[in-house]
């Protein structure tokens, strides 16, 4: 078996997977790293070797479990072993109260936050078993946290991941596998882009009153929400487990 750790990342094609990949990758470990968009993926993997590490760009959808299954049984076979995996591929959706978000939208963000997660989940816990543990980072939300109008789908969703990680983190506390969640707040990422460009003329003005929403007075980097992951990742979060963890700029203090 070789000794270099390996970490396996869905929604590393931008973003804070970007950014996770890159800071794993310079603590020591391989990286695959998967997205829907395979250039995107291709594009994170450059960034990783540019700084000196190693790792394999694959497209995956995470609804579909046969996909997700064979890129964690690849990242083994081709890397020896499988010690962290970071669960970051989400969509916003659509921008509705709840009695207008219709049940496509609330499927398919249902179906890549939630039921992505656990389908990657599932398949990093099988490869992670005959290795004696790892660590697991799925991404929640400050929403994940506390409510917020007009997305009812995202908001359920990443409740629904923080229940889905403490009820692994149980399960699975004994084998030596650590799930824990990260939640970040109003970060700048390209997700944040599109939601701004679907406000309109009002992108700007919504930009601002995220801004003044977080007590720090501004909105985080993919990097930093990156470092906190790494850190889970890491032997130095050993006795961490269970855990959704705000990244947020003292959002969720005062709610």
């Amino acid at each position: 078996m070789s000794e270099q750790k390996v970490a396996f990342l869905t929604g590393g094609g931008s973003g804070i997977g970007r950014a996770s990949a890159v800071a794993l990758a310079r603590q020591g470990l391989a990286v695959v790293i998967t997205d829907a968009n395979a250039d995107a993926a291709k594009a994170t993997l450059d960034l990783v070797t540019a700084a000196g590490g190693t790792g394999e760009a694959l497209a995956v959808d995470v609804t579909s479990a046969a996909q997700v299954e064979e890129a964690v049984q690849l990242a083994v076979r081709s890397f020896g072993r499988l010690d962290a995996a970071v669960n970051s591929a989400g969509v916003q959706g659509d921008l509705a109260p709840a009695a207008e978000c219709t049940l496509a939208n609330w499927e398919r963000t249902i179906g890549v936050n939630l039921t992505g997660t656990f389908l990657a989940l599932r398949a990093e816990i099988a490869a992670m078993l005959p290795f004696g543990g790892g660590s697991i980072v799925n991404l929640s939300s400050n929403f994940g946290l506390v409510g917020k109008k007009r997305i009812p789908a995202y908001n359920a969703s990443k409740h629904g991941v923080i229940g889905l990680t403490k009820s692994a983190a149980m399960d699975y506390a004994e084998a030596g596998i650590r799930v824990n969640a990260v939640c970040p707040g109003p970060t700048m990422t390209p997700m944040l882009d599109v939601i701004a460009n679907d406000a309109g003329g009002q992108g700007d003005a919504m930009l601002r009153e995220v801004e003044e929403s977080v007590p720090m007075g501004r909105m985080g980097t993919a990097e930093e929400v990156a470092a906190a992951i790494a850190w889970l990742c890491s032997d130095a979060a050993a006795f961490v487990t269970g855990i959704a963890l705000p990244v947020d700029g003292g959002f969720v203090v005062g709610r």
